[in-house]
């Protein structure tokens, strides 16, 4: 495994995303001196806070899978979640609503999902769940180890016997293709493959490998923090700097500095300069490497996921029949992601996310009002030439508002006290590549050792984390890369 050069004490972490975090606890519990430098008044990145008006909504990622993998990053410094974070299991995970008025609740209880799906889908079908589960199970356990929670520094890692089991096994089939061998009811086969989605590919071209996700949502099970996603984000700053990392809000770093090969630094915005051994970059990658560094080799053009629409909706009105996270399937399936990956066009009858984190934590709302985040995927900027700087934005979101009316949402759009809506060019001025929240696509030259590497090739001592490194998307990922990002630093293996 390739390791940074040199002396390693004094480790700058720009950024104070969940990923830089995590690679900060991990350096802290290994005894290096560690300072963050975040923008933002709050930590967090994309899991960061909005305020408005008495609501409190997360700005980014609302579903939480592997807490733990924040235990990992807390028992770095020996810290332990329950004295951090109240996190409660939410039941169901998700609610799938379908065009014809059927509803299926994804229950993290294998037995008691096998009988959901038998009594919505048909005994049949519950046969086939159970198949997938252990199928899933199994490619979880040969890719995690060997694929994704280590540093990958050339295709030739990735022989190992497990590869030979996941060949095997079918995990370099199409995801849909491998989901239609275990399921036959269009419902339960949109609710095991729709999250190839967040990898930035249709189930009809993503691989079978990425059948995990479905693993991690629907049968790991989902949790909730009390406070929201950002309270994740909050523990992590809260025990990193309980344990001696300096974290320094509202402070912009304008550049890293080097010389002779390496980074020497960091200038922020005021003019300030701090010193380093190592510099760890937690910005989208393509951007920290575009804005942040000197220019030398030009990096590879990369293929980004979709991009979304997220509506910040406070609210007078509650719905009784909805879950915490609710999916609502447009009619069409393989057309609607040709619409927005291939065609760059707005889905034409879309399929949405609706999260309502006040029914399980009240606190989350002023007393009596309700708080919903509503996603729907759109093109990212480099995909869809749509004008979110102009009206669009608003129109958009007044047609999501009447299709959820349509959809059993009653006076949705009547009952809006506060609503912040955030589009691909809000991504784009957050600092996100391709105006995308979800990063470079999980298409098989981007993954693994083809995704861009967490270790500078030409700055021996500069580090990335997040999303747009290894292993990927999601929030289980991004913690992970904050521990294989400080292995590179630490000389850890894994």
């Amino acid at each position: 495994m390739r390791t940074v050069t040199g002396r390693t004490d004094r480790v700058v972490v720009v950024g104070a995303g969940l990923g830089g975090l995590a690679c900060a606890l991990h350096l802290a519990g290994a005894g290096r001196q560690v300072t963050v430098l975040e923008r933002e008044p709050v930590p967090g990145g994309r899991a960061g806070r909005l305020s408005l008006d008495g609501y409190e909504f997360d700005t980014g990622p609302t579903v939480l899978t592997m807490p733990e993998l924040i235990a990992e990053a807390l028992g770095a410094v020996g810290e332990e979640v329950s004295d951090w974070l109240d996190l409660t299991p939410l039941d169901p995970a998700y609610r799938a609503y379908y065009p014809d008025g059927s509803t299926l609740d994804v229950l993290t209880d294998t037995v008691r999902m096998a009988a959901e799906i038998s009594r919505v889908c048909g005994p049949k079908e519950a046969d086939g769940y159970l198949r997938f589960v252990d199928f899933a199970r199994h490619l979880w356990r040969l890719e995690r180890a060997d694929f994704i929670d280590r540093n990958l520094d050339a295709p030739t890692d990735l022989i190992t016997a497990n590869l030979l089991r996941l060949v095997t096994a079918g995990a370099f089939r199409r995801l849909q293709t491998k989901i239609n061998q275990f399921f036959a009811d269009p419902r339960t086969r949109r609710i095991f493959s729709f999250q190839a989605m967040y990898a930035g590919l249709a189930p009809h071209d993503a691989l079978a490998i990425y059948a995990v996700i479905a693993y991690l949502d629907s049968v790991a099970g989902v949790s909730f923090p009390r406070g929201g996603i950002h309270a994740v984000s909050r523990a992590l700053a809260g025990a990193a700097e309980k344990h001696g990392v300096q974290i320094r809000y509202g402070t912009t770093v304008e550049r890293v500095e080097t010389s002779a090969g390496r980074a020497t630094g960091v200038r922020t915005t005021d003019g300030e300069r701090v010193d380093a051994d190592v510099v760890v970059l937690n910005p989208d990658l393509p951007v920290a490497c575009r804005d942040l560094l000197p220019a030398t080799r030009r990096p590879r053009r990369l293929t980004y996921s979709p991009s979304c629409v997220v509506l910040h909706i406070g609210s007078r009105q509650a719905y009784s029949k909805i879950a915490h996270h609710n999916i609502h399937f447009g009619r069409p399936w393989k057309g609607t992601f040709a619409e927005v990956i291939k065609r760059g066009e707005l889905m034409s009858d879309p399929s949405l996310l609706v999260t309502n984190p006040s029914r399980t934590d009240p606190s989350v709302a002023p007393a009596g009002r309700q708080s919903y985040y509503v996603l729907a995927p759109v093109p990212n900027l480099d995909r869809g030439r749509l004008d979110w700087r102009g009206g669009l934005a608003q129109r958009y979101a007044d047609e999501l508002k009447h299709t959820l009316e349509a959809r059993g949402y009653v006076g949705f759009a009547d009952a809006v006290e506060v609503e912040r809506i955030v589009t691909p060019a809000d991504w784009a001025d957050a600092g996100m590549a391709a105006g995308t929240p979800f990063a470079a696509a999980h298409s098989l030259l981007q993954t693994g050792p083809f995704r861009p590497g967490n270790l500078h090739r030409e700055l021996s001592n500069v580090v990335f984390v997040g999303s747009g490194t290894q292993p990927g998307v999601g929030v289980p990922m991004v913690l992970i890369s904050g521990k294989l990002a400080a292995g590179r630093i630490t000389g850890t293996s894994r």
